[in-house]
């Protein structure tokens, strides 16, 4: 069970699970019906994305909550057929890509090591030296990041959305395995070196989840460091030891389980099992332990009620540094559906620390 909790950890999954199912649907009146899960029972607005992303439709507000049916707007069906028995997830990007935003925007390729990575680029309404860098969770797409792009544009910020080895838009690493951030960041820094060659003076990162951590790595490692500004993290996954052992328990399984699925990803005899070309140093991820090696403004945003990547390690982090952590504390968004769950606080946040940045 250890072997395969950690090739699941470190292995880009082909598809996600759907544990939500259509129970009934009226477009016409606006209205769907769900079964009740942790996810479907949270009001707010999220995709509801088909099972094997045969469709997209967004979902508003609970409009009724019984034990085992839940009836929420039905904002619109996007693509795809929508009936009765329909099977699909909820998630928190509910922009498929920048069109939806209105903005002006560019597809742009970002070089790295391992290819080139797409990305999108959306320009500030005015020119400018300000870019922030969005960067997704594991085994999302770049579309994460869009939800963040009007506060940032709105302060004058370039947005360059980004693509990173083995997720679904970008090039695989020869291993075809995650890094948990050890080598992901190297393509955040491509994408500050894309930045700066068009004028960038000012960065900050944005990390969502993983990519939480990938920014992290970036910011105490990147030969570009004294451009970044400021960092914004969104339920970030900076203590993986942390993650896993929540993970085993979630799943019901004993502690020991979790400490061995660890000892293999993080070990070199480990590799044979895993497939991955080098071990995880977990001290080098781990950025409650690191904390003291950040020296720029960070904002940090998690809700109590995270399903996924448990508060804790951000409660820790926020301690360990609170001359330069702003950390505010969310109830009932679960994993990086703050954004959705409750808007105007999660933009009155974002805006208001990039305010008093300057």
């Amino acid at each position: 069970m250890a072997i395969v909790m950690a090739r699941r950890v470190v292995i880009p999954p082909n598809r996600l699970f759907s544990d939500v199912r259509v129970l009934a649907v009226d477009e016409a009146a606006g209205w769907i019906d769900l079964t009740v899960n942790d996810e479907s029972r949270v009001d707010g607005e999220y995709s509801f994305w088909f099972d094997a992303e045969t469709g997209h439709a967004t979902v508003g507000e609970i409009l009724h909550l019984g034990s085992h049916r839940v009836r929420r707007r039905l904002l619109e069906v996007i693509d795809g057929h929508l009936g009765a028995g329909t099977k699909g997830r909820l998630a928190g990007w509910v922009y498929m890509d920048p069109a939806h935003l209105g903005f002006d925007w560019h597809d742009v390729t970002v070089s790295s090591d391992v290819g080139d990575c797409p990305a999108w680029l959306i320009p500030a309404p005015t020119a400018g030296d300000r870019w922030v860098i969005q960067v997704h969770g594991r085994a999302t797409r770049r579309s994460e990041g869009l939800r963040a792009v009007p506060v940032f544009r709105e302060a004058g910020f370039n947005s360059l959305l980004i693509s990173y080895r083995n997720d679904r838009d970008a090039p695989r690493s020869a291993d075809h395995r995650y890094g948990m951030g050890a080598t992901e960041w190297l393509d955040v820094d491509a994408a500050i070196r894309f930045a700066v060659a068009r004028g960038a003076r000012e960065i900050v990162l944005m990390g969502w989840s993983m990519g939480g951590g990938i920014v992290l790595q970036t910011a105490v490692a990147s030969e570009f460091r004294n451009l970044i500004v400021g960092i914004v993290l969104d339920s970030p996954a900076i203590d993986w030891v942390n993650i896993l052992q929540f993970q085993a328990h979630l799943m019901r399984l004993p502690r020991l389980v979790g400490s061995a699925a660890l000892g293999i990803v993080g070990s070199h005899w480990g590799r044979w099992l895993t497939g991955m070309d080098t071990m995880v140093d977990f001290d080098r991820i781990d950025f409650v332990k690191r904390a003291g090696e950040l020296d720029v403004p960070i904002l940090l945003l998690h809700s109590k009620d995270d399903g996924f990547v448990p508060i804790e390690p951000s409660r820790a982090f926020a301690a360990a540094r609170p001359d330069i952590v702003r950390f505010v504390e969310f109830t009932e968004a679960l994993h990086t559906k703050i954004w959705n769950h409750d808007r105007e606080a999660w933009t009155a946040a974002v805006s208001g620390w990039l305010r008093d940045r300057g």
